[in-house]
């Protein structure tokens, strides 16, 4: 019966373990940026506000129209002689001097729909080309934003897969420290070694558990800001599926002035050279329709009487005070500011690509680096050990040996992160734009 229940509180452990757990490829981690992320869902908010925008330069096209329902009550002599005419019940009577100077009080209701038409505007226009010149930008920062997300949870993930690896390095470590530890002492009860030989041992062991410690919540921090960048609200750390190897791609592309970033900057730039072209025409003059149809009555919502009328103005404005002149002049030079802007992002970006390509060739040359002095000081410690074992090797050149190749081993993981880091990284420099994504 005992065991029956200890079978079942294991099994509960074994469920509650499993489920503080968290596995996950980077590929998973990257997809789920673009859903979650927070930074992603603000730069998706500047798009809708961006497209708000251009929305309502629509106003240069479509009609403005207005509907209201107006009652008053008045003895005015001039609105309430009007306000009969309106209702078409001026009767010779209401002629009388008398009446037109002191008229009885009268009702009015009256339903007015209006029309405003715009028919030439050609500032308009531009400023509506301009609006939607900063929408498509905010479509393309989005798409870079999720570029930009995707790569530092990219990033991160490499980062746990390092925090990982660091782990098992130096719990391997561990173990080989305490088998050594357990022989410098047995050593010593032989009178093999002496006490500060042993006592040299049992510092690097106690070394090496405070860095399993320090690697324990390097590991909890950084799964931590993993599920924080995937918008992940869930309990437990992530476990990285995916083994930290260098792996390199067959091909990385070339600089390209078709990348999403880019490509917004120019945008910008073409926003501001349509703000100077409206800025220009608006020096033209504008043509404009206008209509107004409007019923009457002396009772609420009742049309006994209604008219018309509809027409077109063309409106000049000669000279506002040299207000547009000025404005003409701020947007050239806002213009051709945001036109120098763009070719130093672009030459700035040519010469990132540059470096980090040379960064990436370094952090290849560092892997290969780092694999042979894992492999000389891995071959280093094995003779010692043997020697130690023999007692011909000194307490502190074995400590020196063994210390030196758990260094090995963690220097070469990193240079194989650093390698994966910087290809990452050229990938995110020379993605292209992919329109309607």
């Amino acid at each position: 019966m005992y065991r029956n229940i200890f079978v079942l509180l294991l099994g509960f452990l074994c469920q509650y373990t499993v489920a503080q757990e968290i596995p996950l490829t980077k590929a998973q981690a990257k997809a789920a940026v673009a859903e979650k992320n927070r930074s992603v869902k603000m730069a998706q908010q500047d798009v809708a506000m961006a497209k708000g925008e251009y929305n309502q330069t629509n106003a240069v096209l479509l009609p403005d129209i207005n509907v209201s329902h107006t009652g008053m009550a008045t003895t005015n002599p001039l609105m309430a002689f009007g306000s009969k005419l309106n209702q078409e019940i001026l009767t010779a009577a209401d002629f009388d001097p008398n009446r037109l100077n002191d008229p009885d009080q009268i009702e009015d209701f009256a339903t007015i729909l209006e029309v405003n038409q715009p028919l030439v505007n050609l500032d308009g226009i531009y400023q509506r080309k301009a609006a939607k010149q900063k929408w498509l930008a905010t479509e393309k920062q989005l798409e870079r934003t999720v570029d930009g997300m995707q790569l530092k949870v990219a990033k991160t993930y490499m980062e746990l897969q390092l925090a990982h690896q660091t782990l098992h390095v130096l719990q391997t470590t561990q173990k080989v420290v305490k088998e050594n530890e357990k022989m410098a002492q047995d050593y010593f009860n032989q009178g093999m070694l002496q006490k500060a030989d042993v006592l040299a041992v049992s510092v690097r062991a106690t070394e090496v558990a405070n860095q399993v410690q320090y690697a324990k919540s390097q590991i909890a921090n950084t799964s931590d800001l993993l599920k924080e960048l995937m918008g992940l609200d869930q309990e437990g750390q992530v476990i990285p599926l995916d083994s930290l190897q260098a792996v390199a791609l067959d091909s990385i592309g070339s600089f390209t002035e078709s990348r999403a970033d880019i490509l917004a900057v120019k945008d910008v730039a073409a926003a501001y050279g349509y703000n100077h072209k409206a800025d220009k025409m608006g020096f033209l003059p504008r043509l404009n329709a206008f209509g107004r149809f409007e019923m009457h009555d002396d009772q609420i919502f009742q049309a006994d009487a209604s008219g018309y009328l509809f027409g077109a103005q063309l409106s000049w404005n000669v000279f506002d005070g040299a207000k547009r002149i000025g404005k003409k002049q701020h947007s050239k030079a806002a213009y051709e500011k945001a036109s120098i802007q763009y070719e130093q992002y672009v030459d700035q970006s040519r010469l990132e690509y540059q470096k980090a390509l040379r960064a990436f060739d370094d952090a290849q040359n560092n892997v290969n680096l780092a694999r042979l002095a894992m492999e000389q000081s891995g071959e280093s410690l094995r003779i010692r050990t043997n020697r130690f074992k023999e007692g011909l090797e000194k307490t502190t050149d074995f400590l020196l040996a063994e210390m030196q190749y758990a260094n090995k081993q963690l220097a070469y993981h990193r240079a194989i992160y650093g390698h994966n880091l910087a290809q990452e990284y050229l990938i995110f420099l020379t993605k292209t734009y992919t329109e309607n994504q």
